[in-house]
């Protein structure tokens, strides 16, 4: 049943406090914080040194010294979402998770990540301190390690609380021959999970939204899940994207122009919680195009479509799985979906801008 509240300050979810705040000088970010002196020497120290501490950022350099061999991956990304708390997790997790995942889209294990902040002047140092401790925990459990980074603090107004900014590099996994060119017709799409329920944990936060039960961000690192297909069935995996802003939609329409194939899909197999699904027709929205952190299209080989399909349906979360449609010669450039109801409609790319700031 969804009920409408006003939002309140109150009702801001945070992370659970893993270790004790060290006493800051202040209880917000002041611009002093961010003007190399110190209390930056003091932020850092206490705060992203402590909690992140490995030999490389012991150095304290601008930079590291990094040991790869190999074919290697890189990925950045920036993150701006608003709220910066939100059910689920916060910025912090979100930042190391989708760059994770954007090298494990690469086929690649990310193995080291650059993390720079530019903090808002009135920031709740307790605030920071939440999204420090879930950025060391999202960390450790994608096996990345945070060697260099950068803080910046601009004045109030002129900023939006905390962004972040991430690079990650990683090597590629020598099974891995990720790459739009191999796509031929007859190939299978799988879907990884449930769509659409990180869009929607956002618009709960913003619009005051209840529900019978929460709704989570579904942010997760995929790297471990993504290696392991790749262990099993390397070359059999032909493409690989994390289906983020523009939601399944925007993947497959991109696929579809790239490649020059037609993309068939049934929406009775495109997996929507059912909470997710009435919040969207609430709202006004596309489950097909509203962002996911935690889930990725794969396009496979027919052969061994059902036996990946098995495998990620055997790891809990990734138990909604589906195959989801199959690459034609029919319709080339576009992609069209099965509904319903019966009968067939074209999938477009989104026009504009369906939720502002999801990641």
């Amino acid at each position: 049943m969804l009920q409408t509240k006003e939002p309140k300050m109150s009702d801001k979810i945070k992370v659970e406090l893993q270790c004790p705040m060290p006493k800051f000088d202040f209880d917000v970010i002041t611009m002093g914080h961010g003007s190399g002196g110190l209390l930056t020497h003091r932020l850092l120290k206490s705060g992203v040194f402590d909690i992140l501490k490995n030999e490389w950022l012991d150095q304290q350099h601008d930079g590291a010294i990094l040991d790869l061999n190999g074919k290697i991956a890189f990925s950045s990304d920036s993150y701006v979402i608003s709220p910066i708390f939100f059910p689920g997790g916060n910025i912090g997790d979100l930042a190391i998770n989708g760059t994770v995942n954007d090298l494990a889209m690469c086929g690649a294990k990310a193995e080291y990540l650059s993390l720079s902040f530019i903090i808002e002047e009135g920031l709740l140092m307790e605030d920071l301190w939440q999204i420090l401790l879930t950025i060391k925990k999202a960390a450790d459990k994608a096996d990345i390690v945070v060697v260099t980074g950068d803080t910046k603090v601009v004045e109030k107004g002129k900023g939006d609380k905390i962004f972040i900014n991430t690079s990650g590099i990683g090597r590629q996994h020598p099974k891995a021959n990720i790459h739009h060119n191999r796509i031929k017709e007859g190939d299978v799409v799988i879907v990884s999970g449930n769509i659409a329920s990180h869009g929607i944990a956002i618009m709960s936060v913003r619009e005051g939204l209840e529900f019978e039960t929460t709704i989570v961000t579904d942010s997760m690192p995929m790297n471990h899940m993504v290696l392991f297909l790749l262990d099993k069935f390397g070359e059999n995996i032909k493409f690989l994207r994390d289906a983020t802003r523009g939601g399944i939609a925007s993947v497959l329409n991109e696929v579809a122009e790239i490649t020059s194939f037609g993309i068939y899909m049934d929406q009775n197999l495109i997996p929507v919680e059912e909470q997710v699904d009435g919040a969207c027709e609430m709202l006004g929205l596309d489950p097909l195009y509203v962002a996911n952190e935690g889930v990725f299209i794969c396009i496979v080989e027919a052969e061994v479509a059902d036996e990946i399909l098995s495998q990620l349906k055997s790891v809990p979360e990734f138990n909604r799985a589906s195959i989801i449609g199959q690459v034609t010669q029919e319709n080339q450039g576009k992609v069209i979906m099965k509904s319903k109801v019966g009968g067939t409609r074209m999938v477009n790319f989104l026009p504009g801008e369906q939720l502002p700031r999801i990641c």
